[in-house]
Formats: C-alpha cells, structure tokens, sequence
C-alpha cells in the first residue's frame, strides 16, 4: 500500500513538474529561470523516487515493528503543518528575506534541538545563499511584509 501511493505521489509530481518546465520553455530568461531552476530537479528526484519504487525487491507490506501509532503521526503531521503555516504567514508579515532566515533558524533551535553556533552558521549560510541568488543574481523583487510595511521600515 505505501509503495502504490509513494509511485502515485512521485508520477503526480513528474506531471506537474514536467509540465511547468515544458510551459516556461517559451518564456523569456528572467521569467523562466525560476521555473526551470525547480522544475527540472524536481523532476529527476521524482524519477529516481519511480525508479527507486519500481526497482525495490523489498515486500509490499513492511513488519509491523516499525510503524508510529497513530497518536504520534497525527502530532507529528499536525507539527508539520503548523510549521508551514507558520512560514507562510512570517512570508506575508515580514517578507521572504526576513521570513526565510528566521524560519531556518527558529526551526532549527525549537524542532532540531541544535545548538546557537550551528544554528547562527547555518541561517547565514542560508541566506547568504537565498540572499546571492535571489537578490545579487536575479535581482527578483520580493514584496514587503504586510507588518514590516505598516511599521514603515520598507
């Protein structure tokens, strides 16, 4: 059963993808990048994911030593959620470079449990990344958070 929706989920995100890469072809540069950059990885991720299902000698159906209550998935897919819609509403506050590196770094000190130095390093490294590609190379425009707006510091 989880292999047949594992192979749906993957072959469903080959569609969209492909399908998104093939529409932003005729698109100009600056337009289609973004796309492209996403599209074609996902893409191939999702084909190794196929390959990977449909290549796999393991049994169907794995023992049942090894499956989470459902209590646990529950929390654990309710935590999940929690924290998308956490950053989603930190990207409409404060905006993506504001939002996008608090996120990293609360996720890290609260769900990962990591320590300051890592934490520090790695939110840096990740936005000096979002911030080179992003801002530096694609000079792509992210709109001012709702909050960030209201307090004027736009």
């Amino acid at each position: 059963m989880h292999s047949r929706s594992s192979l749906a989920l993957s072959l469903a995100v080959m569609v969209v993808s492909g399908a998104g890469t093939i529409a932003a072809l005729d698109w100009p540069l600056k337009a289609k990048l973004f796309p492209m950059v996403i599209g074609i990885p996902l893409f191939c991720l999702a084909a190794a994911e196929v390959a990977w299902i449909l290549l796999s000698k393991a049994p169907e159906e794995k023992a049942a030593e090894g499956e989470v209550p459902p209590l646990v998935a529950r929390r654990r897919s309710l935590l999940g959620v929690g924290w998308i819609l956490g950053l989603l509403a930190s990207v409409v506050l404060l905006g993506f470079p504001i939002a996008v590196p608090l996120f990293v770094f609360l996720y890290l000190k609260l769900q990962g449990r990591e320590g300051w130095i890592f934490s520090a390093v790695f939110t840096a490294a990740v936005w000096g990344a979002f911030y080179g590609l992003f801002d530096s190379l694609l000079h792509l425009p992210f709109p001012t958070g709702w909050l960030v707006a209201w307090l004027g510091f736009s």
